[in-house]
């Protein structure tokens, strides 16, 4: 058995914790960091296959110390300067290295089977001529269809047919195979190099996308917000800041945040819930109070409903507030990385109002300009206020504002695991929406296509095709693709939409969009 003072960072061992059910389980966990405290030795651990939200400091007492795995040391590589190209890694790396490997494409494997393409779906009415790419597979391989609402009064189903006469399917294809079941089949997409701006801060990406609704295990980095890769280290994948007092509020931060580092020893960092500007003790945010007027964000109120009101900052005009903004949503996002350069960007604030002013709940920030349709950066509802459906109220409102200026919108991938889980969400329940609120006109079939229902909830395509998938709606049946409705899926969606409680108002909203284009310098 391994001594304590034998512990160095990169270690593996299994660590003891308490799970969501106040149970003790051993998880296996990495060493990040040691430290020392009066003699007594503190260790940072990650827990693997865990959100790094978890992380946290232990003692020995929580370590098994009979299962430790040392690191492994690699052979070092001469580069052209002479000087070693690798270093001593720790098991991660050669874990990722076989993930890497694991995502070969399949069809080098397959012995001389030509395997099913999963296809995404386009529905049409009287468009017969009309050809489609198929996602996913070769741009020369058309998709033509057309369909229809059709409901089934001899079963408990309602069916949407998709007649395809032009697009001749195998007949060894199985329906499986074509829409595989949760969006088991995956494909790996090379990353893109996205827009190069400068950033004083370094973020990661340990968050990977479940591509389970249709979207690529691997998309592609080309938000304006991704984090660079290259800018993993030690420092960053640890969190820096112990504790923030907020208003009434005192929330534990998940991640590392770039604050100033003589803050970074204080037990509690104290921020003004109105400008955001952060103080080192409680006596400087009471003096700050005394001179800081404001008791709302700045910039312009453009919806009010009740207590919920939502602001529209400039980043360019209020960049103070909006800087300090993004230093506290790094506390709780892992997955963007952080600019101080808030110019190109817009932050749109949800308050909520009581006697003493505007709190904030939580905000997105999206583009001035985005080439790639964007209508979402970033977004995050502060960790008091989640679980209360404000999240899906930010998400409806982003859409809200895409639904006046004209457009489809999609956030910026790759999505956190919340943000993932509130966008699959609010996909499903405003499609699903649509889809059981259509009526037959005279006795015909009801009828609508995969560009009507973007149109009518500014969702992108590819985002509609996606929640249809992940929801399994779409199925082969007779040489025609179907979409079927069962009585779970009708049930299980009325009773989500009983709890939600929280819409928006369009008749109180209050925006008038901008060309961003013809602005010069924003």
């Amino acid at each position: 058995m391994a001594e304590v003072g034998e512990i160095i960072e990169g270690c593996r061992l299994p660590v003891l914790r308490r799970n969501q059910d106040n149970e003790d389980e051993w998880p296996l966990a990495e060493i990040l960091s040691v430290k020392d405290i009066s003699g007594r030795k503190l260790f940072y651990v990650h827990y693997i296959d865990f959100n790094k939200r978890l992380d946290e400091w232990v003692t020995h007492e929580r370590l098994d110390l009979k299962k430790i795995q040392f690191p492994k040391k690699e052979a070092k590589t001469p580069t052209k300067n002479g000087l070693p190209g690798s270093r001593p890694g720790s098991p991660e790396r050669e874990v990722r290295k076989t993930l890497d490997l694991s995502l070969q494409p399949a069809s080098t494997q397959a012995s001389g089977k030509t395997l099913p393409i999963p296809v995404q779906i386009t529905l049409r009415f009287n468009l017969p001529k009309e050809r489609e790419a198929i996602p996913g597979g070769e741009p020369d391989q058309p998709l033509s269809s057309s369909s229809c609402l059709q409901p089934n009064h001899r079963s408990t189903k309602r069916k949407v047919e998709v007649v395809s006469p032009a697009t001749p399917v195998p007949s060894e294809t199985a329906p499986a195979s074509v829409f595989p079941q949760n969006g088991s089949a995956r494909r790996a997409v090379a990353a893109q190099p996205g827009r190069k701006r400068k950033s004083n801060c370094l973020g990661t990406d340990e968050d990977s996308q479940d591509s389970s609704d249709g979207i690529p295990s691997a998309p592609r980095m080309t938000g304006s917000l991704v984090s660079d890769r290259s800018h993993d280290d030690i420092v960053t994948r640890m969190k820096n800041i112990e504790c923030i007092e907020l208003g009434r509020h005192r929330l534990k931060p998940w991640y590392f945040s770039p604050y100033p580092q003589e803050l970074t020893t204080l037990p509690v960092l104290y921020l003004c819930e109105f400008c955001l500007k952060y103080g080192r003790s409680l006596k400087c945010l009471q003096r700050h109070l005394t001179k800081c007027d404001l008791r709302h964000p700045p910039g312009n109120e453009i919806y009010r409903k009740g207590t919920i009101s939502f602001f529209e900052i400039d980043g360019r005009k209020n960049k103070s507030y909006s800087q300090n903004l993004c230093l506290l949503a790094k506390c709780f996002l892992d997955h963007k990385t952080l600019y101080y350069d808030t110019d190109p960007f817009l932050f749109y604030v949800m308050t909520e109002y009581d006697c003493k002013g505007f709190h904030i709940v939580g905000y997105f920030s999206k583009e001035k300009e985005s080439t790639e349709d964007y209508n979402v950066a970033c977004i995050l509802t502060l960790p008091p206020y989640q679980r209360r459906g404000y999240g899906k109220l930010l998400i409806e409102f982003s859409y809200e504002l895409s639904k006046v200026e004209g457009k489809t919108g999609t956030p910026e991938k790759p999505l956190s695991d919340l943000g993932l889980l509130s966008y699959r969400s609010y996909w499903s329940q405003t499609i699903l929406e649509i889809l059981m609120g259509l009526k037959s006109d005279s006795g015909e079939r009801p009828q609508i296509t995969i560009n009507e229902i973007s149109e009518i909830t500014s969702i992108k395509k590819e985002d509609v095709i996606s929640t249809l998938q992940y929801l399994n709606l779409i199925n082969y049946y007779k040489g025609q693709y179907i979409l079927t409705l069962s009585e779970d899926i009708v049930d299980g969606h009325e009773r989500a939409m009983l709890k939600r409680l929280l819409r928006i108002d369009s008749k109180c909203l209050h925006f008038t969009p901008k060309d961003w284009s013809k602005r010069g310098k924003w």
